[in-house]
Order: structure tokens, then sequence, then C-alpha cells
């Protein structure tokens, strides 16, 4: 299964999840009663909450894929030059040499969004999530402000 379909999956799932838990907000609040009601507008904000973090997700997840594509036509998606241990996993102290030249890269040309795409996939085949999600956050705003989308 490709990451495009998961994505969808797990965001229908989300979804009846949704609409099951308005649906018992929505009973708690007819019920009428001060406590009830509360807890059902508590319950209620879930899925307000869990629609707008699906809608960010599933748009960061296309300009993801829309600046990756652009880079593969391009010819300029990084190739995988993080060193490995026996077991496949990302050796990290081998990979600071790596990481380093991507700042670089990322530091002369702080701008570029393409530089900034491809710190964020060394990140994101180092394991390292946090930083690849930021890096790529950073990539997709400096890839909206050159384009005007």
């Amino acid at each position: 299964m490709n990451a495009r379909r998961a994505a969808l999956l797990l965001a229908v799932v989300l979804g009846v999840y949704l609409v099951v838990l308005g649906d018992r907000g929505l009973t708690l609040v007819r019920d009428g009663r001060p406590a009830f009601v509360l807890l059902g507008i508590g319950v209620l904000l879930f899925p307000v909450v869990g629609l707008w973090i699906l809608v960010l997700e599933m748009r960061f997840g296309q300009a993801t894929e829309r600046l990756g594509r652009q880079l593969g036509e391009e010819g300029g998606l990084p190739e995988d030059e993080l060193p490995r241990r026996p077991s496949g996993r990302v050796d990290r102290a081998a990979a600071d040499a790596v990481f380093e030249r991507r700042r670089a890269e990322v530091e002369a040309a702080p701008a570029d969004w393409r530089a900034w795409f491809r710190l964020a996939v060394a990140y994101a085949d180092a394991g390292d999530g946090s930083r690849a999600r930021r890096a790529m956050r950073r990539a997709v705003v400096l890839h909206r402000e050159h384009d005007g989308r």
C-alpha cells in the first residue's frame, strides 16, 4: 500500500470516528442537564479540532508531494547517502557529515526551498521526524512565496 492510499484510508477512518464522536456529543447536549450539556459541548469540539488537523495534514502532504514531484522533474532529488549499519539503520554518528553538508547548503541559500527539501529528506531518512517536518514546512513556505501559491 502506498503512502497516499494509507493516508486516505486513515482519513476515512478518522472521519467515521469524528462522526460517531459528534453524534455522542449531540446526544449529551440534547439531554438538557447542565453537566451533560457542558460535557457534550466539550465532546463536540473534538471533531472540529480533529477535522481541522486532518485538513492541515492533508494539505501539508499534498504540498510535500508537489515539491518532490517538481524537484524530481528538475533532477534535484537527493540521493540517499546516509551511512547505514549492517541492520540497515542509519549510523547517526557517521551521518553527521551528510547533515553538515545539507545544513551548509541551507545556510548558503536560506531562501531556496530545494535546499530545505533536501535537508528534510536527510532528516527523515535518519529517523528524525520532528526536524524533518520543520525543514519540510520551511520548504513549503518558501515554495509558496516563490511560486505565489
